[in-house]
């Protein structure tokens, strides 16, 4: 069974994204392993809570994302 898990700060994907996610994600392994991978293939999206995190020794918050990406 392919497994893929995604970790994404609390707010920071919509629902239809998490579809995205998990619809690309299925298609990718099913290009990969053949057509009969698509029913077993399991995809986690898992939300984590803000400054639940970090990078670099520095506490990731959404507003800090948002700050970096210009908006």
């Amino acid at each position: 069974m392919p497994f893929a898990a995604f970790k994404v700060p609390a707010g920071s994907v919509d629902e239809q994204q998490k579809e995205q996610l998990i619809t690309r994600t299925t298609d990718l392994f099913t290009e990969i392993y053949g057509e009969r991978a698509r029913a077993t293939t399991l995809v986690l999206v898992e939300e984590v809570p803000d400054g639940g995190w970090g990078v670099g020794g520095e506490v990731l918050t959404l507003a800090r994302l948002r700050e970096a990406a210009g908006g």
